[in-house]
């Protein structure tokens, strides 16, 4: 057997094995979504395509920051202590 058909059947098991896991991951999922739960999409609305091709977007209502005022002040130390040279 040579070497090359060696990278193809391994090349090949893990191509399987990859397609198994994704296969189980999606299917175990059911286990953990209530039956009677909405999706955030089917109470915010998705956008329409633009397209032939493309990708069905959500939109989703986004909310505030909940650490705003906390990262403001780290990033107002950080830079405080740490100014650059401009060139």
């Amino acid at each position: 057997m040579s070497s090359t058909m060696i990278v193809i059947a391994g090349i090949a098991v893990g191509v399987i094995a990859m397609a198994g896991a994704i296969a189980y991951g999606t299917a175990n999922q059911v286990n953990y979504i209530q039956e009677d739960s909405e999706l955030a999409a089917a109470t915010q609305g998705i956008l329409p395509k633009t397209g032939m091709i493309g990708a069905d977007l959500n939109r989703e209502q986004w909310h505030e920051d909940p650490f705003a005022e906390i990262s403001a002040e780290v990033r107002a130390k950080w830079e405080k202590t740490n100014k650059r040279a401009i060139i």
